[in-house]
């Protein structure tokens, strides 16, 4: 029966290039809530300002 070699150095060279090798990153989703609260902030300040404005 022929055993198969057990190279200690190739297992770890091979362990160290899966460790050094960077995991591929994610696009960070779109917060959604943070654009429609921003609009609204927006909007709510332009009614504000005419609504001053038609007062003076």
């Amino acid at each position: 029966m022929s055993e198969t070699p057990n190279d200690p150095a190739g297992t770890t060279h091979q362990f160290q290039n899966f460790a050094a090798q960077r995991p591929a990153e994610k696009p960070k989703p779109v917060n959604v809530g943070l654009i429609v609260g921003a609009v609204v902030g927006v909007a709510l300040l332009a009614v504000v300002v005419i609504a001053v404005v038609r007062m003076l």
